[in-house]
């Protein structure tokens, strides 16, 4: 029987990259976003990708989610993002609610309501994207790394809590990935301002890159976890380091 992967935040950049990647390594893929647009055109190209319009938000809409389901073998908890730039003084409540509601309430939503699948599978794996932002604070970054490192803290636990089931915990955590729309939302819109962050910068990760790691953590063998795989582009050498042509 074909394995099926959930994957979150599928309507584009790294859930769209993820869920493609996994179809074609023979995962029935239910591919979830609030985008059903965007999720039908993907479905479209990509037969065994079943679109599933979810809000990670809403405890009704997970919960339609799991009832939809005959088995889980792999979760992928991507849905997410980032709001603002401002200082922790400057910092929008709003944006950091939102940020929290996202990244790590909609993740302990859809894995509450999996896990029991993920066991049931006799081999599942449960992976949290999180970032370089779980692992070091930065100016300007304080709601995207506080919930970050609160996604991180999440798989840490878990994988402390479900040792001995059948159930592998992977964290992912990427540094600068250039997706479509993940520092436009951030930067409210404004492209010109998105274009910045990777202006000079030789060869960011892809979305296609993050896909490709997901991929290889969830089809290692049974016996093998990947804890944390951290990925960066070889131009940024940490967090505040960055190597940009012209610099």
């Amino acid at each position: 029987m074909r394995k099926t992967a959930v994957v979150t935040g599928a309507s584009s950049g790294i859930g769209e990259a993820t869920a493609r990647r996994l179809a074609a390594e023979g995962y029935d893929v239910v591919a979830g976003a609030r985008r059903r647009d965007r999720l039908d055109e993907l479905a479209s190209e990509v037969p065994s990708i079943r679109p599933v319009t979810l809000d990670v938000t809403s405890q009704e809409s997970v919960d339609a989610l799991a009832g939809s389901l005959e088995r889980c073998d792999v979760l992928v908890n991507n849905a997410g993002g980032a709001l603002g730039l401002e200082s922790v003084a400057e910092a929008r409540p709003e944006d950091w609610q939102q940020m929290y509601d996202t990244n790590v309430l909609g993740s302990l939503r859809v894995s509450q309501a999996l896990i029991p699948r993920l066991v049931e599978s006799g081999d599942g794996v449960l992976v949290m994207l999180t970032s370089t932002a779980a692992l070091v604070s930065y100016e300007g970054g304080g709601g995207y790394v506080a919930a970050k490192h609160a996604q991180r803290t999440m798989a840490e636990t878990l994988r402390l809590e479900l040792v001995g089931q059948p159930v592998r915990i992977v964290e992912i955590a990427p540094g600068l990935v250039r997706t479509e729309g993940f520092a436009v939302t951030r930067f409210r819109g404004d492209q010109a301002a998105a274009d910045r962050v990777y202006e000079g910068v030789p060869d960011p990760l892809t979305a296609d890159d993050v896909a490709d790691a997901i991929a290889w953590c969830v089809t290692r063998p049974a016996h093998v976890n990947i804890d944390r795989l951290v990925m960066r582009p070889r131009a940024q050498a940490a967090q505040h380091k960055l190597h940009r042509v012209g610099d």
